[in-house]
């Protein structure tokens, strides 16, 4: 991906952004279109050497005279191309229509849009609706961009996909699916999570040379997750400096989760791992890693006195919700002094017994975050934003909503991941996930650090993985040399 700033805004930034560059900065609106199809141009010119052709698709608004400049300036360049006019040209106004009629102006080619076109050009430019869709895409807009979509061409979407909400990166019914899209002046949060990381492609961003003192006047509260730096450890450490995970899980027909936790706890550094697991499991447990320490559990006064030794604990990772798992969750949830990562079957038996505490983190897939805040796991998908704040307000603590595009809030800001792929759609992925954040906090990171590290290192070593062997086939357990290696400086 290339280099992108680190903050996110929601639609109504953004047109803030736009006015204040406007109004108190003096830069027309016409100019700020005529930067981002400039800017649009070179990044194609740049990007895109093999272009045989170019069709721009452009609908009603703003959007699509970013498409009329870009026209305008790949005709001036001589370069075949030709718009589609999705929305007819008498509905533009203001900077759009200046660019539709400087366009015209110069001869440009305009051919009123329907679903039978035909064309040649391997290269389209959509350009058809932007940030203000909020409602179902239909008419001739939604054939459009399934046009887009099936015609097997170099896409290229100039500030958003049409169709795609931009502050929930949900599709609006339909939605543009292009390779690339060239995004201006403000990231939007919505082109990062939800259904966008399918949608988006590479993003591209343009600041339009705005002065940086704009933004400062726009001030936001999320931001994409940067790649932690680790520094080399002290030349006289011992394992007493790096702490001791504790993990609580691996019921019956579900011992390899929480081995998962500790070998990944482990890997990213902690000083010791031990399980608490149900008898029959420990004595097998640590076969292929030895260095856990595996506890058969029968009671909480067992619990207890590992309790005791632990500098972090985990609970969930196979826990299952059996009497025997409600009893080791009660003893849990009497600690207050020792931060505490809660997953799977845990936060199944937390959404039965509601609880606000915190010094835990919780780590819920959509379907978790569907039963934590009793409703769909569609309600979850249609705004991940409201749904992550929802659960941190709800339960305390820190919260991570897992899936493409992750969210951290911790009641303050929001953090959005930018790494990991499809090969994670596997099981026991999301029990290294906790196992990462449980040695990280155990090294001595706070919360918040530690489980934003976690998402940025987990979907990083998954990228790392699907680079060298492919994405089909990933298992959780091969993610654990790669973590090894992110978390050690070369």
């Amino acid at each position: 991906m290339p280099k992108l700033p680190e903050n996110l805004y929601r639609v109504e930034q953004v047109r803030e952004l736009d006015r204040i560059a406007i109004q108190e900065f003096g830069i027309p609106g016409y100019e700020l279109m005529n930067r981002a199809a400039m800017s649009s141009f070179r990044i194609i010119r740049m990007n895109w050497r093999e272009i045989d052709g170019v069709a721009i698709f452009c609908g009603p608004g703003n959007n699509a005279g970013d498409g009329y400049v870009l026209a305008r300036l790949m005709m001036e360049a001589r370069m075949d191309v030709v718009v589609y006019a999705v929305a007819p040209p008498t509905q533009l106004r203001g900077d759009a229509l200046d660019a539709f009629q400087d366009y015209q102006a110069i001869g440009g080619k305009i051919i009123d849009f329907h679903p039978n076109i035909e064309y040649s050009a391997n290269t389209l430019i959509d350009a058809v609706l932007g940030t203000g869709v909020n409602r179902k895409v239909t008419g001739h807009y939604a054939e459009a961009i399934e046009m887009i979509n099936q015609a097997g061409k170099t896409v290229i979407s100039l500030d958003i996909p049409s169709g795609l909400n931009a502050d929930t990166g949900i599709c609006m019914g339909q939605s543009v699916c292009a390779n690339a899209t060239i995004t201006f002046i403000g990231l939007k949060q919505g082109l990062f999570t939800g259904d966008a990381p399918g949608c988006c492609g590479e993003i591209y961003f343009s600041s339009l040379d705005v002065p940086e003192d704009l933004y400062k006047k726009v001030p936001t509260t999320t931001t994409l997750m940067q790649n932690p730096n680790f520094q080399r450890r002290e030349r006289c450490a011992h394992k007493g400096k790096y702490g001791h995970v504790l993990v609580i899980g691996g019921s019956h027909g579900f011992s390899g989760a929480a081995r998962l936790s500790g070998e990944a706890a482990g890997r990213i550094g902690a000083g010791l791992v031990s399980i608490a697991t149900q008898p029959e499991h420990a004595g097998y447990m640590n076969v292929m890693v030895p260095e856990l320490m595996c506890h058969g559990i029968e009671n909480q006064l067992q619990l207890q006195a590992l309790m005791k030794k632990a500098t972090v604990i985990v609970i969930g990772p196979g826990l299952g919700q059996s009497q025997w798992a409600q009893d080791l969750w009660q003893q849990v949830m009497a600690t207050e002094d020792k931060p505490i990562v809660v997953d799977a079957d845990a936060l199944n038996i937390l959404a039965k017994n509601v609880r606000h505490k915190n010094n835990w983190i919780l780590t819920p897939h959509p379907g978790e975050a569907a039963r934590l805040l009793d409703c769909t796991t569609s309600e979850i998908h249609q705004d991940r934003f409201a749904a992550v704040s929802a659960i941190q307000k709800k339960f305390g603590g820190c919260c991570v909503l897992k899936g493409a595009g992750s969210l951290i809030t911790d009641g303050n800001d929001i953090l959005v991941s930018t790494t990991g792929n499809p090969g994670m759609a596997s099981g026991g992925m999301g029990d290294v996930l906790t196992g990462v954040v449980a040695g990280l906090l155990a090294q001595g990171m706070d919360s918040y650090p530690a489980i934003s590290n976690s998402v940025y290192l987990h979907g990083k070593a998954a990228d790392q993985a699907a680079e060298e062997f492919g994405e089909r086939g990933m298992l959780a357990s091969d993610l654990m040399v790669y973590l090894r290696q992110l978390v050690n400086p070369k």
